[in-house]
Formats: C-alpha cells, sequence, structure tokens
C-alpha cells in the first residue's frame, strides 16, 4: 500500500536534548526529521512527537519543537507512545497510517510501531530518520520492525507517494525546496 497524505500522520518519537548528541549520526537523523517535518506541514499531514521522561532527558532539540503546533507534542514515561495513551487525541492519531521518525530504534521506536501495528494501523519507518547509540541496534530494530510488517522507507519515498503526481505547481514546489 502507499502512503497517502490524506491517511498520514508523521510521529516525530523522542528526538530529545541530551539523548540526540549520543545518536550513531544523530544529526542526520535530526536533519532527516525536520525535513519530513517541513514536507509533512507543506502537504497538509498532521505532525505529532513525543517525548520520553523530559526532565532526565530534555526536552524535543529546539529546531523540531519550533516546527511543531502547540499542543501536538506529549510527555510519556512508557517506551512506547501507545502503551503511555500518549497520541490519543493529538492531531493525526486517527489516521490508519502512521510515517515515524526518531530515537532510539530498538526501544522507543520499536516499542511504539509494533505497538501501533497491534493497533491495525499501517506504519512506515523512514530508515534514514531513525537512529539508536549503536548502528547494531538500529539494524536490529529495523530487521524486526520489518518481520512484524513494519514498511521500512526513505524519506523521498515518503514525499513522492504523498504527492502522487508531478506536473502540478505544488509538485514543482516541493520538488524545488525538498527534491534536489
Amino acid at each position: 500500500m502507499l502512503m497517502k497524505r490524506d491517511q498520514s500522520t508523521l510521529l516525530v518519537v523522542d528526538i530529545q536534548e541530551r539523548l540526540l548528541p549520543h545518536i550513531h549520526e544523530g544529526q542526520a537523523v535530526l536533519d532527516n526529521a525536520v525535513w519530513l517535518v517541513k514536507v509533512a506541514q507543506r502537504l497538509g499531514v498532521p505532525v505529532m512527537a513525543s517525548e520520553q521522561y523530559p526532565k532526565g532527558i530534555g526536552h524535543t532539540v529546539a529546531v523540531l519543537r519550533g516546527l511543531t503546533v502547540p499542543g501536538a507534542v506529549a510527555e510519556k514515561l512508557h517506551f512506547s507512545c501507545v502503551a503511555a495513551k500518549c497520541l490519543d487525541g493529538l492531531s493525526g492519531s486517527e489516521r490508519p497510517q502512521v510515517v515515524v521518525a526518531g530515537t532510539e530504534s530498538h526501544v522507543c521506536v520499536l516499542q511504539t510501531v509494533l505497538d501501533l501495528r497491534g493497533q491495525g494501523k499501517e506504519v512506515f519507518v523512514v530508515a534514514e530518520a531513525v537512529g539508536s547509540r549503536r548502528p547494531s541496534d538500529k539494524e536490529l530494530a529495523l530487521a524486526r520492525m520489518r518481520s512484524h510488517g513494519v514498511h521500512i522507507v526513505s524519506r523521498e519515498m515518503v514525499a513522492f507517494e504523498w504527492l502522487g503526481q508531478a506536473g502540478s505547481d505544488e509538485f514543482r514546489e516541493i520538488s524545488r525546496e525538498f527534491l534536489k
């Protein structure tokens, strides 16, 4: 199944101030998550974010927090956003498709996406927009997610599927700004 913008929401899991510096290739994960948020916003796809125990590991990094609308960032203590029930009521939580970015791949991202699958959601994890402290943990997490029916995708797959076709002013605008 293709990702459709009117059926998708973007979920950014725990890209936080004190955690990000420890993530392997953390700046690339952040840059790709920011890119996804900007594309989602341009195309009218709701964006949700979570923070794992912000008193301990800080809030969502400033650049992402600045892009989210008020009330779109939920705090949690459970590793899974679903177990924490922190997504309930956020704009886009009712949509059947969830595109996911965030950290750590093998903990909060993994548990969240497996629980989302358990709820019957179609889940797409953006490979270059998730990370862990150790690359091996990320690879194991992606393999496990894939084995449970989670789609592992690239950021451009997300953008092109949300766009659906070329030839429009919208496509030219997105292409010029994001698909260089």
